[in-house]
């Protein structure tokens, strides 16, 4: 057999076999009826898991925020089918026709919504009602279950501070934002912040469908899924329980609380009153209505975070600011004495003069800040303005607002929480612009009430509190911060790591001081006095022409390697010695001591007991 009639043969064979198997695909894929319609009933779908978000916890590894399961409803509007039994559909899910009609009416005019795309139709399903309509799922194409997380908050404090999350709007999914309708994302406060951190990757599964929606199997046994994971943990500067504390001092209150640890910058309680439960804006039948409720108090706002968005005069607590300032440029020294009348008199001829109160003669500067004396500091920032002359005021004022920037007065500090204001540093400008005329420039008269912490002057209480952080660090801070550490391993950011100082030689900083522990001691601030405790602080009474005055006070404890710096700002409560003194000598005793005395619970009823707000 020759080499030629080999290769035919073996040809024809090949040939035939490959007859042979065509045919057999033409009679299983075109003749064939059960073939073809095994391969219609089956359906490959994708679905995507969600990520859970991190934990929170605070300094002490307490618990925040953790992840609740929530069960919920999408659909895919062309797949529904007209003609299902709505009834049922209603039954299973516990709800009726009325609201069945809502929810469709509600999903199909939101701006982001798709005939073709899944959106969510009913969330936070009861589990019982979900494991029954699981049962019955494919009665109903075009829906299809999901289990997600909602975020609860096993203690109901720091709202303002961990904020919340929503479903992303339009906007975020067209930013490209790797986000897709259905997802949610940290809008306020620290879930807003570390987003990125939090968030998590989604999963993906693939899975074999019926005709009828019923899963079969996964898809290549699950070798191609990939599985969700998990946010990162955060672990926040906050104390849980010194949170909670002044939390219950501050109900009945409008006003703000902010300690920070001087050492680290990293805050210890930010507390903004009227608050709010966050649990009531978490996922949940409720959330709609308990925002809404909580936006239309228009006159306690318990949605403003008052410790970052408001801004206050900061009264008698900016007199030792001024006199490290003064005490810089000379302006001043610690034992000038300078005689208080009970007034300031600024034209004894044409009889214009400012109000001070009866107290000891300031023989010192000490003396001055004990008793909070006026005339003491209208004299010292009459002096600094006027230093180049009394013709030119806003030379001396332009000096004034570098050193004031330094100390983070008139900027925002850079905490790491959005909505941060700057408060209010007024320049020169903005006297040219209020006073000046073409015959007549302003003098340094015209604005002696900033020297006693008022006028234009304006701080946030985050403010307040790290200028007692830089007075008890002699001169130094670190940038405010709630965020301590990475659940992974990873530290803070860089920026909360650097100690910045501000231009004050660490030889001022002594009698400033000593002035600051007499006010505790003997002084003004009396009522915060907490024994076996060296604290030093200023009361200060914000001035208010639209009703009470504002209660406010700054302190620091102990005096030497101090732990604890803070700020209380009370609004309408008067002077700062009879709310503000006494709620943070409380919390500083609270959180050195780690409780409150049977000696002092009376001190604690009576501020737990003033109430100077309407709940509407």
């Amino acid at each position: 057999m020759d080499d030629r009639f080999r290769f035919q043969t073996i040809l024809f064979f090949f040939g035939v076999g490959g007859l042979i198997l065509i045919g057999s695909l033409m009679r299983y894929q075109l003749f064939d009826r059960g073939y073809r319609q095994a391969a219609q009933d089956r359906t490959l779908t994708t679905r995507t898991i969600s990520a859970p978000r991190g934990i929170i916890y605070d300094r002490k590894g307490e618990l925040l925020v953790v992840n609740e399961p929530a069960y919920e409803l999408e659909m895919i509007h062309r797949e529904i089918d007209p003609d299902m039994d709505i009834k049922a559909f209603c039954e299973l899910l516990s709800i009726d026709q009325e609201m069945y009609e809502t929810l469709m009416d509600r999903a199909t005019t939101r701006s982001y919504f798709r005939r073709a795309l899944p959106i969510t139709f009913l969330s936070n399903i009861d589990p019982e009602d979900f494991a029954r309509f699981q049962e019955h799922l494919h009665e109903f194409p075009g829906f299809y279950t999901q289990l997600k997380n909602k975020r609860s908050y096993p203690q109901p404090i720091a709202a303002h501070v961990l904020g919340y999350i929503s479903q992303v709007s339009s906007q975020d999914i067209e930013n490209g934002e790797t986000y897709t309708v259905g997802d949610v994302k940290g809008t306020k406060g620290i879930e807003r912040t570390y987003e990125q951190e939090l968030r998590g990757e989604k999963g993906l599964e693939y899975v074999i469908k019926d005709n009828v929606g019923r899963e079969i199997e996964a898809y290549r046994q699950g070798s191609l899924d990939a599985s969700a994971s998990a946010g990162t943990d955060l672990t926040l500067t906050i104390d849980a329980g010194l949170q909670a504390y002044g939390e219950s001092l501050m109900r009945g209150k409008r006003g703000s609380v902010v300690a920070i640890e001087p050492s680290t910058g990293e805050i210890l309680t930010m507390i903004s009153s009227p608050t709010y439960d966050p649990n009531s804006l978490s996922f949940g039948k409720q959330r709609n209505s308990a925002y809404l409720s909580l936006l239309r108090d228009t006159t306690n706002k318990p949605m403003l975070d008052r410790s970052l968005q408001a801004k206050y005069p900061p009264g008698s607590i900016f007199k030792p600011i001024l006199s490290l300032i003064a005490l810089q440029e000379n302006i001043t020294y610690s034992r000038r004495k300078i005689l208080c009348s009970g007034k300031y008199v600024i034209n004894e001829k044409k009889g214009f003069s400012q109000g001070c109160r009866n107290h000891p003669m300031p023989y010192n500067l000490q003396i001055a800040l004990q008793h909070s004396c006026n005339t003491y500091f209208y004299q010292m920032i009459r002096e600094f303005l006027d230093q180049f002359g009394y013709r030119d005021p806003g030379k001396g004022l332009a000096l004034l607002n570098d050193y004031l920037d330094a100390f983070g007065i008139g900027r925002p500090l850079g905490v790491d929480l959005e909505g941060e204001i700057g408060g209010f540093n007024p320049p020169p400008q903005h006297y040219d612009d209020l006073y000046n005329t073409p015959e007549y420039r302003w003098r340094s008269t015209y604005i002696l009430s900033l020297g006693i912490g008022q006028g234009e002057l304006e701080l946030t209480t985050l403010q307040m509190a790290n200028l007692a952080a830089i007075i008890a660090n002699r001169g130094s801070y670190v940038i405010p911060h709630v965020l301590r550490s990475f659940k992974d391993g990873g530290g803070t950011l860089d920026r909360y790591q650097e100690r910045r100082r501000v231009p004050i030689d660490s030889v001022h900083f002594e009698p400033v001081i000593d002035g600051m522990e007499r006010v505790i001691s003997a002084g003004t601030g009396y009522r915060a006095y907490v024994p076996g405790i060296e604290m030093c602080g200023k009361t200060g009474t914000s001035q208010n022409p639209f009703g009470e005055d504002h209660s406010v006070f700054f302190a620091f404890a102990p005096k030497e390697d101090p732990k604890v710096a803070i700020a209380v700002f009370v609004e309408n409560a008067g002077g700062g010695g009879a709310v503000a003194a006494p709620i943070g000598g409380l919390m500083i005793e609270k959180y050195l001591k780690g409780e409150i005395p049977k000696s002092r619970l009376s001190v604690q009823e009576r501020m737990k007991g003033i109430d100077l707000i309407d709940t509407p």
